[in-house]
């Protein structure tokens, strides 16, 4: 990086921050040449300056205090509107650790071209930054990130989605590892110049460089291009220090079950994008005497605890959830956590000063202010809220939060789930017959696009772990590393039972079966019975699956020509199904393990015994 002279006109160094965080914020001062640098503290007196100085600038606009007490709307860019998924890179020093799902470019390369682009980039504005930590504060698994931007939308995610500020600053020593994390809206101010509401750049780069640990991010400022503390760092560049660590970086949201007998399980379940992560994370039971408490809705890291048993935090502090889709019918608890104290991105305006977007009332209002400020009623041609549009809201606000959701130790796994989106082929529930077996359904994961991934809606994406999109190595290696774990696990005294779900699957009328939301519960009372051992079983290409009268169906309002249609089998779309997922692995070439071959294999010789 080519440094110029700048001195900007204060800086509030904390004396004891690392010299190292220092030099490294001194030399990005020097080339971005902003005219102000704050370091953050994480107060709540600095987060109530950050949304008046918003709302004066009008990037925040306040909603009806005793509606929504202390919530704010903001409305972006059109052009900036969620992740950027073709301008998203993985700098390598070698190209084949990036593997064929990454965009790559020569990491000397990429630093030439993000050197031009930082070079004065934050002129006539403020730089903050931000100290957080990944986890809580002190946890043997947590790990620690600076990231400097010139947003104070950015700011404000931030200090919702992790725990940041001077706490997480004091953890930094001159031995630990920390994540470096530089963001730039690319859009600089010359003397006098207005300021836009939502400052951006149509060019934008979301990189990061895997070996020197360093996220750099341009041009945007929405959700995880900007707040580089989520899907960059808590996946992406996580993924590799848990690949060199021996702990997994896993897109799966996280949840406690307690049984009317009062034994309670932890379950980590990984979905793609709006397959009803949030929805699980949140579940409320229709069985009377079952509880589900949340810890996490989004991501999960698992390492081996003292004992050899896998145990995860949620290295998150807060949730950036989709808002379309979500209602009192189908998220009670998503919609009490975010009665207050809430940042609305990309929503709807109601007259009365509220938000409002599709999914949240049967019927819509008469008028709204739509996301882009515009009139709109029932009968505009456009939807009021961004199919993407979404909610920050720290997680201590959610009803069912658990009580261990901070436990610095993480919570022992007793079960993980994988599910997708699919229409037919895939049954309601099946059990990994082994963990080889279960990593097999994660890597061959599939589900049908929808409007928060890049591609045709409805089009089958296999999507390995739900990682595809945020995973910073080869993700043959990625699974790789998950036979490793669970083989060390297993070794220790008994990895987790993994299991596949499939709430989507539709009948010859084109409806979904399965009713989903609290009915779900029928489901995970089957998984913890097979836990223990119990719960009666039959084998098939899928795994096990309930045997006849294992989940009292009828209680969830499924007849038995329903039930049946959730695992019915057709010999020639599972041998289509199988086809697809043998040409799917052979696009990562040698290194796809031996074991997901084996598995494929399996599937394959029992779908040929069918009738």
């Amino acid at each position: 990086m080519t440094i110029t002279e700048h001195e900007p006109r204060t800086v509030n160094t904390p004396a004891d921050a690392d010299p190292r965080v220092v030099a490294w914020v001194d030399k990005l001062v020097a080339h971005a040449q902003p005219d102000e640098v704050v370091w953050c503290d994480g107060s709540p007196a600095e987060r109530r300056g950050l949304i008046a100085g918003m709302v004066d600038a009008g990037t925040l606009l306040p909603l009806n205090d005793k509606k929504r007490p202390n919530s704010y709307l903001a409305r972006s860019n059109p052009d900036d509107v969620a992740r950027v998924e073709g301008r998203t890179f993985i700098c390598s020093a070698k190209e084949e650790d990036a593997g064929p799902t990454n965009n790559w470019v020569p990491p000397s390369q990429m630093r030439e071209t993000l050197d031009g682009l930082f070079r004065g980039a934050m002129r006539g504005r403020t730089m903050y930054v931000m100290p957080f930590a990944m986890g809580p504060v002190g946890g043997p698994l947590t790990r620690y990130g600076v990231q400097v931007t010139d947003s104070p939308y950015v700011v404000l995610s931030t200090g919702t989605m992790t725990r940041m500020g001077s706490a997480a600053l004091a953890q930094i020593g001159p031995e630990t590892e920390w994540v470096k994390c530089a963001h730039t809206v690319g859009a600089p101010l010359q003397p006098g110049e207005q300021d836009v509401v939502w400052p951006c750049n149509r060019i934008k780069y979301i990189t990061h460089f895997p070996e020197t640990r360093e996220i750099w991010s341009y041009g945007s400022a929405y959700g995880g291009n900007a707040i580089l503390a989520k899907k960059a760092f808590a996946l992406r560049i996580a993924s590799v220090i848990g690949q060199d660590e021996g702990w997994l970086a896993a897109h799966m949201l996280l949840l406690k079950v307690t049984s009317p007998r009062g034994e309670v399980r932890h379950i980590a379940a990984g979905f793609p994008s709006a397959c009803g992560k949030t929805n699980f994370a949140m579940l409320q039971p229709t069985l009377p005497g079952w509880k589900v408490e949340t810890l996490g809705d989004d991501i999960s890291w698992i390492a081996p605890g003292p004992d050899g048993r896998l145990r995860a935090i949620n290295p998150e502090a807060g949730f950036f959830g989709v808002a379309p889709g979500t209602g009192r019918d189908t998220n009670p608890v998503a919609m009490d956590t975010m009665e207050r104290d809430t940042i609305f991105t990309n929503v709807a305006l109601t007259d009365d000063g509220d938000v409002w977007w599709e999914g949240q009332t049967p019927e819509p209002p008469a008028h709204l202010i739509d996301w882009r400020g515009r009139d709109w009623t029932p009968d505009s041609d456009e939807p009021a809220a961004h199919p993407n549009a979404r909610f920050t809201v720290s997680a201590a606000q959610c009803p069912t939060i658990s009580d261990d959701w901070e436990d610095t130790d993480g919570v022992v796994v007793d079960a993980i789930i994988f599910g997708g989106r699919r229409a037919t082929n895939v049954p309601l529930v099946a059990q990994a017959r082994s963990w080889q077996h279960g990593v097999f359904m994660g890597a061959t994961l599939a589900s049908e696009r929808t409007a928060a991934a890049e591609g045709t809606v409805g089009e089958l994406r296999r999507d390995p772990f739900a990682m595809l999109p945020f995973a910073g190595l080869h993700m043959a290696d990625h699974w790789r590393k998950w036979l490793d774990v669970g083989a060390a696990a297993e070794a220790a005294g008994g990895a987790p039972k993994i299991f596949q779900v499939n709430w989507f699957r539709k009948g010859s009328d084109g409806k979904f079966i399965w009713p989903g939301f609290g009915e779900n519960i029928h489901v995970l009372k089957w998984i913890l019975e097979r836990l223990d051992g119990q719960g009666e079983t039959q084998d098939g290409p899928f795994g096990y699956t309930p045997a006849e009268g294992a989940i009292d169906h009828d209680r969830a309002g499924v007849d038995d020509a329903a039930w049946a249609e959730l695992f019915a089998l057709d010999k020639a779309s599972l041998e289509a199904e199988a086809a697809d997922a043998e040409a799917f692995l052979r696009g990562y070439g040698a290194k796809v393990p031996v074991p997901v071959k084996a598995q494929l294999a399996q599937m394959k010789e029992r779908i040929a015994e069918l009738d």
